[in-house]
């Protein structure tokens, strides 16, 4: 069973499905509420049932090549991660279409709205969605999730402890209640920090991607491509003494050449720039749908299963706490709990 509904609807969608037999697949983010992702895992664990969160991004070979990288130490120890999802579209900020024949006639209403509140028909309710809470997650659960996913999946990381977040609706004032600029920091106890943004209001090109900064170089991934930029980190610690006396220099100098014989980096496999090239026509979607259906008739497990979907929404869903408390939030990224 694929399920590709409104947030609000997925947990109870999967955990019905796995009830009555089904694999299943269901979109990024997995949940709508933290209170969704025990429930979900506990259902496929309990049903024997396979589980595919919908991040394509973890069984993308782009990702796969920065994750083989980062582990060679490409760009030495990790110390910042920082991406971006940026949209200057109206379809981007989710304007979608709504036909014009929408009604109680051809749309189920009751059956959408679940467990939101119960309000009378609107049609960009329906069929624009992610612009309100009571269905969606917004730019947190829709993008900042991705970004999660791809930052897990290469570093190994289970997710973020620590959590601040700001934004606002600085453009799309049309109603809507979820906001679409936001900023959020993230500690992970690996020792790197992740620093997301998304931005509807760009006035610049469409782009997403992440940039991995290490002690000896740069990673970057933008589309179909993973980039190392390496500037390898010199092994001695440098001097700098011009005001000092001439013979004071010398002495420091000679002692100093004494303690460190090799003023430069030791060799490494990694140098200079390299850049890996997806094939032309190549779909990470794909290859996710692959991974599921393989899965589903080999009984082994997925890339991105119920654990690692929740920790990757769990982490987003952290931007939106923040907000609306309007301070730090702590994440147990073992336990998936709310500190």
């Amino acid at each position: 069973m694929i399920i590709g509904t409104p947030d609000h609807w997925h947990k109870q969608a999967a955990v019905d499905a796995m009830k009555a037999g089904k694999d299943v697949y269901c979109e990024k983010p997995m949940v709508h509420l933290y209170s969704d992702g025990p429930e979900m895992i506990e259902a496929a664990r309990a049903n024997k049932r396979i589980l595919q969160i919908g991040s394509q991004r973890v069984s993308s070979i782009i990702y796969a090549k920065a994750k083989e990288l980062l582990a060679a130490g490409a760009i030495g120890q990790l110390n910042l991660v920082t991406a971006r999802w940026d949209r200057n579209s109206s379809v981007g900020a989710w304007n979608y279409t709504v036909p014009p024949d929408a009604s109680t006639e051809t749309c189920d209403w009751p059956r959408f709205l679940g467990t939101a509140p119960k309000i009378p028909f609107n049609a960009e309710h329906f069929f624009q969605w992610r612009k309100w809470k009571a269905y969606g997650t917004g730019v947190a659960g829709d993008l900042f999730v991705h970004l999660f996913s791809g930052t897990h999946f290469i570093t190994g990381s289970h997710g973020p402890t620590r959590a601040m977040a700001t934004g606002g609706l600085r453009f799309w004032k049309d109603g809507r209640d979820a906001l679409d600029v936001m900023l959020g920091l993230f500690d992970y106890r690996e020792g790197f920090n992740l620093s997301l943004h998304v931005n509807f209001v760009d006035g610049g090109e469409e782009s997403e991607g992440l940039i991995f900064t290490g002690s000896e170089g740069t990673m970057e991934i933008a589309g179909q491509t993973v980039s190392v930029s390496r500037v390898p980190r010199e092994k001695d610690p440098g001097l700098m003494m011009n005001s000092f006396p001439e013979a004071m220099q010398k002495q420091i100098r000679a002692e100093y050449e004494k303690k460190y014989p090799k003023a430069h980096p030791e060799g490494s496999p990694f140098s200079g720039f390299e850049k890996y090239v997806a094939p032309e026509g190549y779909s990470d979607s794909y290859d996710h749908f692959k991974n599921f259906f393989a899965a589903v008739r080999s009984r082994q497990p997925v890339v991105e299963d119920g654990v690692f979907g929740y920790r990757a929404a769990g982490a987003a869903l952290l931007s939106n706490l923040s907000i609306e408390r309007g301070a730090v939030v702590h994440w147990d990224p073992d336990g998936m709990k709310l500190g």
